[in-house]
């Protein structure tokens, strides 16, 4: 029995150990970029943490860059992995040698918070629309239903004061493919749960550098709505249109999203959206090729012939 309380003890005072010393090393690598941001940006944080299940984050994250009076803040970020050995052995992982490559590696973002009526969105939002060539000016519709992404009048006729995100990444190296996993939400808006399957192994992929062509194994997408398609609707009445209009609106919406990534929605998609749109809280898409497809390669196609290439459907639930 003494044995059992000496060994209990001795693995804990080696787990506490670690922890202090990974905490020790993670605080001075944060405080050493927190020294080369400082002539662009104020920034602080709480505290790092850590957790016997493999997460390492920094807490309490407060961003000021000099050009702007908002504050940006993060509640916390950092990675996750299998175990608390895992991030000891991190210092492995960073030299990507193939057997200190854990079974999956995930990074952390949670709670970041923008104020949209601040100088910060409304330059962010400026740049997404002219990355997508989007007039200054839209109509009614356009504004109402996001076409080109929200701007900070809209957003505040929506009724958000701030943008609450939140996002995790997680990727794995399984037998003939890889995958990401990424979950993200806003609050009181949406959240997005995607699983993007490539074929290859990933170490061997990624080493291609320049070369590296990921081929399309399969996608999975499923948003669900969290209030902003009852607050757009309502907006948009506000602006004057009719719910028909608005109906139409959505959907003009959905499909120039999809012409800006290269494809026409054929009626595997738009049916189930319609539906969507008309009461279901969730749509799901999923791509499913019958043989792996270089994403480089896609935009060679016809958009038209793209949702049949990547035998692309939809689901309204």
């Amino acid at each position: 029995m003494k044995l059992v309380v000496w060994l209990l003890i001795l693995a804990g005072t080696a787990y506490g150990s670690a922890k202090l010393y990974l905490h020790h090393e993670v605080g001075e690598a944060m405080d050493m970029a927190v020294l080369m941001a400082s002539p662009f940006a104020d920034i602080e944080y709480r505290g790092v943490a850590s957790t016997m299940t493999g997460e390492l984050t920094i807490e309490g994250i407060r961003i000021r860059p000099n050009q702007y009076q908002d504050e940006i803040y993060i509640e916390r970020m950092g990675i996750d992995t299998p175990s608390f050995l895992s991030l000891v052995e991190m210092s492995d992982f960073a030299n990507l040698r193939p057997n200190s490559i854990p079974e999956y590696f995930g990074v952390i973002l949670e709670g970041l918070r923008l104020p949209v009526d601040g100088e910060m969105y409304t330059d962010l939002y400026e740049m997404s629309r002219k990355a997508q060539n989007m007039a200054p000016g839209q109509d009614a519709a356009g504004r109402c239903t996001g076409r080109g992404g929200f701007s900070p009048d809209a957003l505040k006729a929506l009724g958000y004061r701030e943008q609450v995100f939140s996002m995790s990444m997680t990727a794995r190296n399984d037998s003939g493919s890889y995958s990401f996993d990424v979950d993200t939400s806003i609050d009181d808006m949406w959240e997005a749960e995607a699983s993007l399957v490539l074929a290859g192994n990933m170490m061997s992929e990624l080493s291609m550098g320049p070369a590296y062509r990921p081929k399309l194994r399969e996608l999975q997408i499923e948003y669900v709505d969290r209030s902003l398609k009852g607050r757009v609707e309502a907006y948009c009445g506000q602006l004057g249109l009719s719910p028909e209009q608005t109906f139409l609106a959505q959907m003009e919406t959905f499909q120039l999203m999809g012409e800006m990534n290269g494809i026409v929605f054929d009626d595997y998609m738009l049916e189930p959206y319609r539906e969507f749109l008309r009461g279901k809280s969730t749509f799901l898409i999923t791509a499913r090729p019958n043989e792996p497809v270089a994403m480089s390669q896609i935009d060679l196609y016809k958009p038209s012939d793209v949702p049949a290439l990547l035998n692309l459907e939809g689901q309204a639930f």
